[in-house]
């Protein structure tokens, strides 16, 4: 694994336990299909299902926010849609689906998060 792959996949651990906390259920991770992936599918304590980009940084690295670019969001975007119409059991009719951007910087050990409610309008 490289170091990049063992950061993201740091990052991905700390955000489900960020969320777990937070009263969201955790319904699947890094979906992956030819024309994007979807790193962590959640139930948030509203009933509404989430989408969560995680991006994860070391410190003097581009900003976490910096690294979610237009190209990106519009593959998350169609992806997040194609499985939300894939699974429409998971939705639901009030609340519907979202996609959260969670950005995580590692530091001297410590971590920080931001999270970003409903990235795409």
């Amino acid at each position: 694994m490289t170091q990049k792959q063992t950061l993201g996949a740091l990052g991905e651990n700390l955000a489900c336990d960020y969320f777990v906390k937070k009263g969201y259920k955790i319904i699947g991770r890094n979906f992956r299909k030819p024309w994007g992936e979807l790193d962590i599918i959640s139930r948030a304590p509203d009933k509404t299902l989430v989408f969560v980009e995680v991006k994860t940084v070391s410190e003097g690295e581009i900003s976490a926010e910096d690294q979610l670019t237009k190209n990106k969001l519009k593959k998350l975007e169609r992806t997040a849609s194609l499985y939300a119409g894939h699974y429409p059991n998971l939705i639901d009719n009030e609340k519907g689906w979202r996609i959260d951007l969670l950005a995580i910087k590692i530091k001297n050990n410590n971590y920080f998060i931001n999270q970003y409610e409903n990235i795409v309008k």
